[in-house]
């Protein structure tokens, strides 16, 4: 069975899952606008708009557009490209866009492991407080090793489930 195309789609159903979608991204910490940006860029059947598509369909202000592309292009959800022939910029959500965000986390928890062992260190570890740091320090050294070979697996079954 074909999928319908965009533009034979219910409307409001498709705002309903966009609006939907944000709100768990919000009680999951993403800021309001970024999630609603990104649940409308996923729901898009080529993963991208331009700036006035988002305004349009969101029905918020350039500005509105703006600092949410700027915030999701910084956890790596999003990217910018230029429409070719055109000063107008598209935004881009990828298919691999969970595995960028996930992958961008490695890089603070290795800077959360850095702190947390000048912690130790600057503590004591046999100290309360260091040995709770200690404690922390290990709880994010297995979490990484987890996520490395979680990515992995999921490369994987990515590849075998989708034919990459």
């Amino acid at each position: 069975m074909r999928e319908p195309a965009e533009a034979e789609r219910d409307t409001e159903a498709v705002s309903r899952f966009v609006e939907s979608f944000a709100a768990q991204l919000v009680e999951a910490g993403v800021p309001r606008m970024p999630a609603r940006v990104f649940s409308a860029l996923l729901a898009s059947d080529d993963g991208t708009l331009t700036s006035a598509e988002l305004g349009e369909r969101l029905r918020i202000s350039p500005a509105a557009v703006s600092g949410a592309v700027r915030y999701l292009a910084q956890v790596r959800l999003v990217s910018r490209e230029r429409e070719p022939g055109s000063r107008r910029e598209r935004y881009r959500v990828h298919s691999d866009q969970w595995y960028e965000a996930v992958t961008n986390r490695e890089v603070i928890i290795k800077r959360w492991e850095d702190a947390l062992r000048e912690g130790v260190a600057s503590l004591g570890a046999d100290s309360p407080a260091g040995r709770r740091l200690a404690e922390t320090l290990a709880f994010f050294e297995f979490l990484e090793g987890e996520m490395i070979a979680m990515m992995d697996r999921w490369r994987t079954h990515r590849d075998r489930t989708f034919g990459r």
